[in-house]
């Protein structure tokens, strides 16, 4: 973690360059390092797992709606 710089005058505009959108220091990217702990796998791959998993929940809805539709007969609604 990087300490800030105390007085000056250019202080408080390099501070605002730092912690800018776009800058390489604190930011998601340290989530990312060796040092995090636990399994290591890419937002990509996270985002497709949970795409999966979306589709598969849906698919089971519709096959219950229509798992169910059969069993019901056709005067009984």
């Amino acid at each position: 973690m990087r300490r800030r710089r105390l007085g000056g005058p250019s202080s408080t505009a390099s501070s605002a360059s730092e912690g800018g959108v776009g800058s390489s220091g604190g930011n998601m990217v340290q989530f990312y390092t060796d040092d995090a702990l636990g399994i290591k796998i890419s937002p990509t791959v996270v985002l497709v797992l949970n795409l999966f998993f979306i589709g598969f929940v849906t698919a089971l809805h519709v096959f219950g709606k229509l798992y169910r539709s059969k069993l019901v007969p056709p005067g009984a609604q």
